[in-house]
């Protein structure tokens, strides 16, 4: 059995639906059926449902909020409910998923990709949070995955490409950055990667995985192609111009060989963002 966290979030849902297109049996949590935050709540979920895997994807993912006003929130869910789930998940020797970020590198690594193994050093709060997250995982759980992944976009809740065309619709320009370069991740190649390493753990050892969908691009370029068929203008801006209250790393360039050689085939950002889109106008 499947226990799913997060199940009402952008990445919950498109494994809600990739689950239930599977006929795969699942439970479904977000924080109204079990607080990661509370431990007693996790306690009796836990002993209700005897997960064989956990899929936590639960997070506290506003990034420029973390830095000021939700970094007590952040630290709450990402930090000590990742830590409470990851003891609830060794106590009923369940294998457990953990989605990371490109936000744990701190982006100075210019001509070259991350390995899994690279020394993490993030530069902002969310990222500091998600690494603690995945220390957690490890100190406290023996069946896991850690899955990193970055700039992340799908049909559901709050994401790069719907935030482009809701600005496409309400202006003529809009300024996006150039100098940050990174490979964007479908939810579903991501939900996609989560079930297949479930099924085929022989070719998948536990330990820390990074899964983006393939080719690299910068923010600009991605907003240009998602706005190809839109009348609006795209204007390329540095970072120091976009000011934001998180820093972002520059070069985020995550190696995905370890997710290739599980044989799971990645398709490039292009494709998977093409197909979303599709999916929209279905």
């Amino acid at each position: 059995m499947i226990l799913l966290t997060g199940a009402n979030g952008q990445l919950g849902t498109e494994l809600r639906f990739l689950l239930d297109e599977r006929g795969m049996d699942y439970v479904a949590t977000d924080v109204a059926e079990m607080d990661i935050t509370n431990e007693e709540s996790v306690k009796m979920k836990f002993a209700e449902v005897k997960p064989d895997v956990v899929f936590h994807v639960a997070a506290y993912t506003a990034v420029d909020k973390a830095e000021d006003e939700g970094k007590e929130l952040a630290h709450k869910i990402n930090v000590e409910g990742t830590e409470i789930v990851a003891r609830a998940s060794e106590e009923v020797k369940a294998t457990l998923f953990y989605i990371s970020t490109d936000y744990v590198f701190d982006g100075t690594l210019k001509n070259g990709e991350y390995l899994p193994d690279d020394l993490p050093n993030p530069q902002n709060e969310y990222g500091r949070t998600k690494r603690l997250g995945e220390e957690a995982v490890m100190k406290f759980s023996s069946k896991f995955y850690i899955i990193r992944t970055s700039w992340v976009f799908g049909k559901y809740g709050h994401n790069f490409v719907l935030t482009m065309q809701k600005l496409a619709r309400e202006h003529s320009k809009i300024s996006v950055v150039n100098d940050q370069f990174g490979r964007p991740t479908w939810t579903r190649t991501l939900a996609e990667f989560m079930v297949y390493v479930m099924k085929h753990g022989e070719n998948s050892p536990y330990g820390i995985y990074h899964l983006s969908n393939d080719s690299v691009v910068t923010w600009y370029d991605f907003a240009k192609k998602i706005l190809k068929n839109k009348e609006v203008q795209v204007i390329p801006v540095k970072s120091e111009e976009f000011l934001q209250k998180a820093k972002r790393p520059k070069h985020s360039l995550m190696n995905l060989a370890k997710a290739k050689a599980t044989g799971f085939v990645i398709p490039a950002w292009q494709e998977a963002l093409e197909k979303m889109i599709g999916s929209l106008d279905s």
